[in-house]
This record gives C-alpha cells, structure tokens and sequence, in this order.
C-alpha cells in the first residue's frame, strides 16, 4: 500500500519470469510461511498482517484465494490473497500481496501469473486493489503490470501509531491484460 511523484510508464511492458516461478494455491501448512513474509523489517509500513486465526479463515472461506509464488527451489517466495471470488460482476480484489525479497522485480513476475489466473481460469473481468499512498514502489510494479490510477481513498487506513493514510485505488481490466499479452 502507498505513493510519491512518479515518472511512470504510460503503456505496460511484458513481464518476464527470470524467478521461474510457478504458481499454486495456498495450503493451511503454508499459513506460517506467508506470515514469516508478511513480518519482515519494514514491511508493516507497506503490507497489511493477519495473525494465523484471520489466515486460516480467509484461505477457508469460498470468497478468497491464496495463491503462492514457488521457486525452482521448492521454496515460497511471494503470496496473494485474492477476495471477491463468485463476484456477480467478476470483480477480483487484489487483498494483499508479499514477496520474500521486495525490490528485484519478484513482485511484478509473480502478479504477473496471478494475473493470467485470474482472468484465465478464475474469470475475473476487473482486478483492483489499493495501496498506500506512499508505496511509489508498488505503484511502479502495478503500472508496469498495465493496472491504471483509478482514485484516492482519502485517510482511510488507519496505522499502527493512529496515524491516517491515503490509499490509491488501481485497476486492470481483461481487455486491456490481454492486450498486452
């Protein structure tokens, strides 16, 4: 979650996996490993955490989906919670996203394969998300991605020290993912 000025790409860019990762869903023996990366240094500044109870109910629940980024390794190295699955309107929800090691272009080639699944096999025709106003990082992997800046949510989040920030609300829609394709 987050933004500052950006020098942005106006068109997307095809995204390449030299992390040869594969993709599949979470399992409830995964739950400590995704927490592990959502409790890295600094990442409370970025990424939201779930304590175990709140994890294990949203990778039960029918609405969500968790999805894992795997290396040739064997080895976790990004996750995503998708909400919003049997949506009428085919609307995915992009809750949440974590990489293992933030800033080498892990983050964008994982998205990447949960892009083709959600607008493949999942059916979503629109997948948003939010992130916080100050995230220019996560901003740039998103554009790059082909998402566009579709409004602020004023103060809407509320920190850990009571502090308030803005979240910027981003959106792709199948036409224009597979455009790029």
């Amino acid at each position: 979650m987050g933004e500052a000025a950006l020098d942005l790409p106006a068109t997307a860019l095809p995204v390449m996996n030299p992390f040869r990762l594969t993709l599949r869903p979470a399992l409830l023996a995964d739950i400590g490993t995704m927490m592990a990366i959502e409790r890295s240094p600094d990442y409370e500044l970025y990424v939201a955490r779930s304590e175990e109870e709140e994890h294990r109910a949203m990778l039960s629940s029918p609405s969500h989906a968790y999805w894992l980024g795997v290396g040739e390794s064997g080895a976790v190295e990004a996750f995503a919670i998708l909400r919003g699955l049997g949506d009428p309107h085919a609307n995915l929800y992009l809750k949440r996203v974590a990489v293992a090691r933030p800033g080498q272009g892990l983050g964008t080639a994982f998205l990447s394969l949960v892009l083709d699944e959600a607008f493949g096999p999942m059916g979503a025709e629109r997948f948003h998300l939010d992130c916080f106003a100050d995230n220019a990082r996560a901003q740039r992997a998103y554009m790059k991605l082909g998402f566009t800046r579709d409004g602020v949510l004023r103060q809407a989040y509320r920190l850990a020290d009571g502090r308030r920030s803005d979240l910027i609300m981003m959106a792709i829609l199948k036409t224009e993912w597979e455009a790029q394709r």
